[in-house]
């Protein structure tokens, strides 16, 4: 029997540089309207947010994730500047914004891989930087491209989804009757349950997709992170993806979805808060009936846009200058 080929990188939780302040923590836009980041004196004050009326039972609970005045520099590059940030339970948020918008580059930061210049990041009330990272990560399931390549092609779907409780790659152990349990259960609730025993290879880009999915389920997560994850799909695969994702969120006891795209088509009803970044920047926040519109999309994406709708789902008219015929 073969050991664990090899396990997920973890890295040393990011700590404060000794002797530095406490980065301002500005105030967040109001809900829906986009403002430029603009730095301003340092202050030790709480990170003030929008005005949003909020259930009564989340009162007096904290959210489940926070960010305050976030600030990334690189090689004397500002890669993110003022992030602020507040995800309430209950709520499913999209992340969206241009390709160099600092979409990556916060996700990174959340996970612990990018160490923060300035600014905080709260999980269940918890600072990193001050509690252990490498157990505060495990709240946070991460569905991305980077994972989805370092899967082993022999590997069942079942120990998949059971080496997800691990971090691990390429699962070589022997799975206890628990873990298999477990497995299989998380297979039924993402609708692969027949691909138990099918290994990676075989499955197609959509079965990836889910099984990925379980696999970040498996570690019971508070928030579930899915970086582009209908990259590579084709129209009908992303279709019945994305109907997957909204039974998924408003499935019992389902964790906080976060989707990064670019594309509006991808926005489920299940979703109901948007973040748009811009530059490094948040352009605006809130919630997706007042955050997204054409008016803001058309200053992320810098050209003339016109947002639509068809029910409850989204489409994006893209105004071009350019009048040579279409290509047929």
């Amino acid at each position: 029997m073969r050991v664990t080929k090899h396990t997920e990188k973890l890295k040393t939780p990011f700590q404060e540089p000794p002797g530095r302040a406490r980065s301002p923590l500005r105030a967040g836009n109001v809900e829906g309207r986009p403002f430029a980041p603009r730095r301003r004196a340092r202050s030790d004050a709480p990170c003030r947010q929008p005005v949003q009326r909020v259930k009564a039972r989340h009162i007096g609970r904290p959210p489940i994730l926070e960010v305050c005045d976030l600030r990334v520099e690189r090689g004397g590059t500002t890669i993110l500047d003022g992030v602020d940030w507040r995800v309430e339970r209950g709520q499913h948020w999209v992340i969206l914004g241009a390709n160099g918008s600092g979409k990556t580059s916060l996700l990174s930061a959340l996970t612990g891989y990018l160490t923060p210049t300035a600014g905080e990041i709260s999980l269940l009330n918890r600072t990193y930087g001050r509690s252990d990272w490498r157990e505060l990560r495990k709240q946070i399931g991460l569905v991305s491209s980077a994972v989805r390549q370092m899967m082993a092609n022999d590997e069942p779907a079942l120990e998949t989804v059971a080496s997800g409780k691990y971090a691990l790659i390429d699962f070589r152990g022997t799975l206890s009757r628990t873990d298999k349990s477990r497995a299989l259960n998380i297979l039924r609730q993402i609708e692969c349950a027949p691909l138990a025993a099918r290994p990676w290879r075989v499955l197609s880009q959509g079965e990836r997709q889910r099984v990925l999915i379980g696999r970040a389920l498996m570690a019971q997560p508070q928030i579930l992170i899915l970086d582009e994850p209908c990259a590579g799909l084709d129209p009908t695969a992303r279709e019945h993806f994305l109907q997957f994702l909204q039974r998924l969120g408003t499935s019992k006891n389902a964790p906080t979805l976060v989707l990064v795209t670019h594309h509006v088509e991808e926005i489920m009803p299940v979703f109901s808060h948007v973040l748009l970044l811009k530059d490094g920047g948040v352009l605006a926040s809130g919630k997706k009936t007042n955050a997204l519109n054409s008016r803001n999309l058309a200053q992320a994406f810098n050209a003339r846009m016109k947002l639509q709708t068809a029910g409850r789902r989204y489409g994006l008219k893209v105004q071009t200058n350019d009048k040579s015929p279409p290509v047929l």
